[in-house]
């Protein structure tokens, strides 16, 4: 009965995978309609395999810091991961993000190892969330860098009034207040002793959060070089394809790309990204299939930093299961 109940949703889980690496084929294959073949063709012969090697090394040493990251901020909630548990955890994510069939898969594969592993699960689930916002704030950073580099140069189609920004911001702001404030007391009436004492647990991994603000801070600054680096490693694949952009285009189109490619439309952002990323970069006369291809090779490195992080937790996983046998 539980093979019964656990194979329909198995092949749910593999029916959005495909129909999503579908759709991204699909947004792929669009953009190559669109655009001319040529000039994307010499584009991607313009990149060197050495160049592509060096990518990904960088690529891959710039999550080795993320790991160191991630274990920091679920620490400080009081989760105790050592680091190779927490390397397991995050490879086994940044595997997942491609491979799984939710737009979270990669957390749920964090959450998987570190629920297990942590002696206060509670806090390997705060921690999570709160490495989460940090990525959130360190894109939005260097977009906010982006905007404040570009006050001459950026289009006038792009260009969006600060102060409405301001607002929008506080409003949703004081939104999400009001509405944590309603629904408490609906959270909590009727629940059972159990669910409060989960509760309770989270609210104290929280609190210990919250008493370290130089550790998100620390986590933030970390979020924000790590992002950068993609950025940069990403100006130089394009570089090798033939596209010379200013560092301050980039500050402001790549980091919206990258939040566009979040959307669940396809699997891991693949096709989103590079659309939003032509987009983005064409009032700035980046020729498109030029941005298109260097977009497929960073593509390329995702992919194979994704199957290389899976191979590593994979190992992780097999070591740590060694363990208690010796």
């Amino acid at each position: 009965m539980i093979g019964a109940h656990h194979t329909p949703a198995a092949l749910r889980g593999r029916l959005v995978i495909a129909l999503r690496w579908l759709a991204g084929l699909l947004v792929l294959g669009l953009l190559l309609h669109f655009l001319p073949l040529a000039p994307l063709r010499a584009a991607l012969v313009r990149v060197p395999p050495r160049r592509f090697l060096v990518i990904l090394i960088g690529y891959l040493f710039a999550h080795c810091i993320g790991v160191a990251k991630w274990r920091m901020v679920v620490n400080s909630a009081g989760a105790e991961l050592d680091l190779a548990t927490s390397a397991q955890c995050y490879a086994g994510g940044l595997f997942g993000t491609l491979f799984l069939p939710s737009i979270i898969g990669g957390d749920v594969v964090r959450l998987a190892v570190g629920l297990r592993r942590s002696p206060r699960p509670a806090a390997v689930l705060t921690g999570n969330v709160a490495d989460r916002f940090i990525d959130v704030a360190a894109q939005a950073a260097l977009v906010l860098a982006g905007l404040v580099l570009l006050p001459g140069s950026l289009p006038a189609q792009l260009q969006i009034p600060q102060r409405g920004i301001l607002l929008f911001a506080g409003a949703g702001f004081f939104l999400l207040v009001a509405i944590a404030i309603v629904s408490q007391r609906r959270i909590l009436g009727g629940r059972s002793f159990h669910f409060r004492r989960r509760l309770a647990h989270l609210s104290h991994a929280l609190r210990a959060v919250s008493r370290r603000p130089h550790i998100l801070i620390f986590g933030w600054m970390l979020g924000v070089c790590i992002q950068f680096s993609f950025l940069v490693l990403t100006a130089l694949l394009a570089v090798s394809c033939g596209l010379l952009l200013p560092l301050r285009v980039w500050l402001f189109a790549w980091p919206l790309a990258k939040l566009a490619a979040v959307l669940p439309l396809t699997q891991g952002g693949i096709g989103v990204r590079e659309a939003a990323l032509v987009a983005l970069l064409a009032p700035f006369g980046a020729p498109g299939p030029v941005v298109l291809a260097a977009g497929l090779v960073w593509e390329g490195v995702i992919i194979a930093g994704g199957l290389i992080a899976g191979a590593v937790a994979f190992f992780l996983r097999k070591s740590a299961a060694e363990v208690p046998a010796n």
